[in-house]
């Protein structure tokens, strides 16, 4: 399975968290979440990490501008590399990331809402 980290400049800069997933009916989809920091790459560092829509699988390899509306600004591919799961459970994503920039494993905690807490474990 793989995962992409985008750096999205736009009106607030941050950076995209995506882990391939499958939905509800099956198809692969990139679980997204918007982390406004740079994502902890050390143990001890905390970001938040709001979940927004899943994005269609082809969107791993995008790179580009987007001109008008909703996340209008230049997406860069910050980091990317296979991942893999390790417990997912109601709340709490447990994974291991191999990529050039992030490696080892991390976790993925809900606390409020869309709201969830992303560090390496």
């Amino acid at each position: 399975m793989i995962f992409v980290i985008h750096f999205h400049r736009s009106k607030r800069p941050h950076y995209d968290l995506r882990l391939e997933m499958k939905n509800r009916a099956g198809r692969k989809v990139l679980r997204s979440w918007a982390v406004p920091k740079e994502p902890p790459r050390t143990r001890g560092v905390k970001r938040l990490a709001i979940q927004v829509e899943d994005h269609d699988f082809s969107y791993r390899k995008f790179e580009g501008t987007i001109k008008e509306g909703y996340g209008k600004g230049t997406v860069r591919i910050w980091d990317s590399g296979k991942y893999k799961p390790v417990s997912c459970k109601r709340g709490k994503i447990v994974f291991s990331l191999s990529g050039k920039k992030m490696k080892g494993d991390y976790v993925l905690l809900k606390f409020k809402g869309n709201s969830w807490l992303l560090f390496r474990k």
